[in-house]
């Protein structure tokens, strides 16, 4: 099958099929499908229901069965624009290209505009820093692939067109993208340590996630570094699966929740006196701290990491100051 392209005006673009013997009998879908690597099936269905799509001089529809010898024509209209408004909030962007966008969530900050929150979100911010754009599902925004919880700091990957977020999000379904997080929990917890419990919506408390839960599904944790700091220990975890509240849950469930989480049971309210320090933290102390995909045009593996940021640091380096004092002592 032969392809070409051209400008209908210039916005809008043409996409010309010639139907070969071996896409003979095809459903229009299908062949659209086959053909057109850089739009899903869903929106090239939504395309010829829209009407533009045509065999021949006459509208197509997807289950037309195209013949040899004819002629397929798509427009594809320009993408429409967003109807959220960019905003100029700080946000540190560690690794941009043409497909894809890795940027550093601060704590608090939620992803998507929501009738809570309808501005300030990372959306909101990414439209103000990303130029780029070529559009998720027909508007010109940003393809937020997975998810931090509100109060998690780190590393999230966004896609800039509907292909990359595809493809981006089959890695994450397929377990392909590693996931390290670093953490700090109440007591000793030892580095090789593996937590496989199913988890899913608690059957009490609805909006927490729990090892109770009557539809729980998979999810796999492990401890690959720990330092201990009297009464507390600083992790590396890394999920092999990403279900809701994870880490949070599966550190909780073993006795050791995640310092100043006030959900699964890290916020203390008598710490004994060299960890009172902690009682100032506003939010659990969760960051992600390095992903490792496939990039999705070029097949390379690409490393991006975070380092923790001051609110978290600040309280690392004065346990670290007090551990260190204490062995001194002795």
């Amino acid at each position: 099958m032969s392809t070409s392209r051209n400008e209908v005006t210039s916005q809008s673009q043409l996409i010309r099929l010639k139907v070969t013997s071996e896409d003979a009998e095809l459903r229009l879908d299908q062949l659209l499908t086959a053909r057109i690597a850089d739009h899903t099936r869903s929106q090239l269905q939504r395309l010829i229901k829209e009407g533009r799509a045509y065999v021949g001089s006459k509208q197509g529809r997807a289950s037309s069965v195209v013949r040899k010898g004819e002629m397929v024509t798509l427009e594809i209209p320009p993408p429409c624009p967003s109807p959220l408004e960019p905003e100029a909030v700080p946000l540190n962007i560690v690794y941009n290209d043409a497909d894809v966008v890795v940027v550093e969530k601060p704590a608090g900050m939620v992803g998507h505009p929501a009738t809570a929150h309808r501005q300030g979100t990372l959306v909101n911010a990414l439209l103000h820093h990303i130029t780029d754009l070529s559009g998720i599902g027909g508007t010109l925004r940003p393809g937020i692939v997975h998810r931090l919880d509100r109060g998690t700091s780190g590393l999230l990957i966004v896609a800039k067109h509907d292909q990359a977020h595809a493809e981006l999000a089959r890695q994450f379904k397929d377990r392909e993208v590693e996931k390290t997080y670093i953490a700090l929990v109440w007591g000793i917890v030892q580095a090789g340590r593996r937590i496989d419990l199913p988890i899913g919506r608690d059957p009490v408390q609805r909006k927490k996630i729990s090892t109770r839960s009557r539809r729980a599904r998979e999810a796999i944790t492990r401890v690959v570094k720990a330092e201990h700091l009297r009464g507390v220990s600083l992790l590396r975890v890394m999920i092999a699966t990403g279900r809701t509240h994870q880490i949070r849950v599966h550190l909780s469930a073993i006795g050791h929740p995640v310092v100043a989480d006030p959900n699964y049971g890290g916020k203390r309210r008598h710490p004994p006196p060299h960890l009172r320090i902690v009682q100032r933290l506003e939010r659990p102390f969760l960051h992600a701290a390095k992903l490792v995909f496939t990039h999705p045009r070029d097949g390379r593996r690409v490393t991006v990491q975070s380092e923790l940021p001051p609110d978290l640091l600040t309280f690392v380096e004065e346990l670290r100051a007090q551990h260190h004092k204490s062995k001194a002592k002795r």
